[in-house]
């Protein structure tokens, strides 16, 4: 983990240093000042010793730089950290929505498989899975906003009740479940479906259990160690989505912020947010590896031996 989060820190830092625009590149400031500035953050000397002092600040300080547009003087992390709240809180609910409703659907297109309740399902399974996630956040906007007002149109960040800021959160977060939903659905459906017509599933049905027992009891568990693999891009997919939607919801998250670094020209804070990016997505393939020995017991037996 850590070397490939020093791999993704290295590569974002060259790729956003090598960025045309200049960090201080404002009109207002005389070039005199803009060269002071540059000085102060080495950013009059060549690529390379940039980066050592980069990585020298990370390593030493654990100071990944200040904002100089965005927010000037401020802590990069300092910035994040006030954006945290409002994007872990949207994803997070998202999966939470979005992991038990594909288990139940993948659940049932397989027990009915070819039947007509697969068909539909199947059909939205695709549509789902193909259109990304801010057509369905335009799509909500317009319907249960603009054509029948349920909804609030933008993330009500005043409000003082829980209930309220949750009721402005209906949309960007049925926005972004419905792919994950599918996904987890189309994967279960296909590993129930292989799982079911086993030797051990049908020994299971001859002492006695039913078909809804031996899918709960047996085959749903065993079908689980595939499915933990699709978190990992279903999460990070959540989370590139929410980049566009928190922008059209208004909702004051790290996606906002990102975009708004990288217009802005902000490499300090751009970086910074890359890296907890891939931080977030480190984590998640960890506690995946992790729960794969949860899942399934022989996966613990065999690492031990």
């Amino acid at each position: 983990m850590l070397l490939t989060l020093f791999l993704v820190m290295s590569l974002s830092f060259w790729i956003i240093r090598l960025m045309p625009k200049s960090i201080f590149e404002n009109p207002e400031v005389s070039p005199e000042i803009q060269r002071l500035l540059e000085a102060e953050m080495h950013l009059d000397k060549p690529m390379v010793v940039q980066y050592y002092y980069f990585l020298k600040g990370i390593v030493l300080h654990g100071d990944f730089g200040t904002s100089v547009k965005v927010r000037p003087g401020m802590d990069v992390f300092r910035i994040i950290s006030t954006r945290i709240p409002p994007t872990v809180m949207l994803n997070v609910l998202a999966l939470l929505v979005s992991m038990p409703l594909g288990f139940i659907l993948g659940t049932i297109a397989a027990l009915r498989r070819n039947k007509p309740t697969d068909v539909v399902m199947s059909f939205l399974i695709v549509l789902f899975i193909s259109i990304p996630s801010f057509v369905f956040a335009s799509a909500l906007q317009y319907f249960l906003t603009f054509k029948i007002p349920i909804f609030p149109t933008l993330y009500d960040s005043t409000a003082l009740t829980l209930g309220a800021k949750l009721n402005s959160l209906v949309l960007p977060i049925t926005a972004l479940a419905l792919g994950p939903i599918a996904t987890i659905a189309r994967y279960l459906r296909g590993e129930l479906i292989e799982t079911l017509s086993s030797e051990y599933l049908l020994l299971a049905r001859t002492k006695g259990l039913t078909r809804a027992q031996a899918t709960v009891r047996h085959a749903l568990r065993n079908s689980l160690v595939p499915i933990a693999n699709t978190i990992i891009p279903m999460i990070t997919g959540i989370i590139g989505g929410s980049l566009v939607v928190e922008r059209m919801y208004s909702i004051p998250g790290m996606g906002g912020q990102l975009v708004d670094s990288i217009l802005a020209g902000d490499h300090f804070l751009t970086v910074a947010l890359l890296i907890f990016y891939s931080a977030i997505s480190l984590i998640t393939i960890l506690i995946v590896d992790v729960s794969y020995g949860i899942i399934d017991p022989r996966i613990r037996i065999g690492g031990r031996q």
